[in-house]
Order: structure tokens, then C-alpha cells, then sequence
């Protein structure tokens, strides 16, 4: 992991370009989830962290693969990673419900609920994206040891106290 490249915003962009053109529901979480609630990149990232609707899974990963991707961890349904020259992506399939909720399954039989009010619009890039709320950003980083990574992004949300940014449409 360690000789991994680094994640390019362009690259990103790109993804989320597919995705949108796709008209997949996504979220952006993680680092550049964060960094989509700032506005601009603070810190490099190795991974893109993205939660897609389930329906579509099969459709992205043989996207990503014809980007040159290839999987190097698998804990379908749970998550999946893919590797490129250009950095990783780690993809969160969630089956959407009735009232748009995106629904995870856990490594364990957990369930997480990730509601779709906590999906707002962020930048990356100069590119509008979708990114979880500076709530639900501070939720996913708890339960673990905070890495320096989490540090510096759980900082960053401190700056921006609890923003509510307004949903893409409404």
C-alpha cells in the first residue's frame, strides 16, 4: 500500500463524470469526501472512497477495469478495492430503498444506513460532486484508532462546524 500512487483530482473528476453520465447515485467519503466539503485538495490521497448504488456495481468495476483497475481486495457485498497506476478505488456498494437511503452491509451482518440528507453538494477539482455531510464524514471516522490522515480531515470538519450544504436538484 505504501508504493501506491497517489489519487489525482483529475482523476477523480473523471470518475465522478462516468458515474454522474451514468446516472449512478453516489457518495464520496473519506478523505476527498472532506476535502469535496472545503473546496479544494488539502492533503494527498491515495484511495478515492466512493458508496454507489448496488444496481450499477457490475457496470463500474468493468469501467474501472477497462481504466486499467484491477481488483486487489474483494469483501463483496461489503466493499471492493481497485488498484491502478494512478491510486486506488474503494468501492461501497449500498442497495437503495424506498426513501433513497443507501443501505450497506457490514463486514460482521452489520447494516449501515447511509440517508440520503446526508448527501451534499461538495468541489472537487472545480467539479461539483456528491459528498456526505460534515456529520455523517465525522460519524464514518469513528470506531477505530484515528490514523494522521483523520486527524487533519477530522480538523478540517471542525473548521466547518456542521455546515448544511443544499442537495444537487433541490
Amino acid at each position: 500500500m505504501g508504493n501506491c500512487a497517489q489519487m489525482a483530482a483529475t482523476e477523480v473528476g473523471q470518475i465522478i463524470t462516468w458515474l454522474e453520465a451514468a446516472g449512478v447515485i453516489y457518495q464520496i467519503n473519506g478523505g476527498w469526501g472532506v476535502d469535496g466539503l472545503v473546496g479544494r485538495q488539502t492533503r494527498p490521497h491515495q484511495d478515492l472512497d466512493v458508496f454507489i448504488d448496488a444496481h450499477h456495481e457490475t457496470k463500474f468495476l468493468t469501467w474501472l477495469a477497462s481504466r486499467g483497475y484491477r481488483v486487489t481486495q474483494d469483501w463483496r457485498p461489503v466493499r471492493v478495492e481497485l488498484s491502478s497506476p494512478g491510486g486506488r478505488v474503494d468501492v461501497h456498494p449500498m442497495r437503495m430503498d424506498a426513501a433513497g437511503n443507501g443501505v450497506q452491509q457490514g463486514l460482521n451482518g452489520e447494516v449501515y444506513v447511509h440517508a440520503a440528507e446526508h448527501r451534499v453538494n461538495g468541489f472537487i477539482d472545480g467539479h461539483a460532486v456528491v459528498v456526505a455531510s460534515a456529520q455523517r464524514a465525522r460519524e464514518l471516522r469513528r470506531g477505530y484508532p484515528p490514523r494522521d490522515v483523520d486527524l487533519h480531515d477530522l480538523a478540517l470538519l471542525d473548521d466547518l462546524g456542521h455546515p448544511v450544504l443544499p442537495r444537487r436538484g433541490s
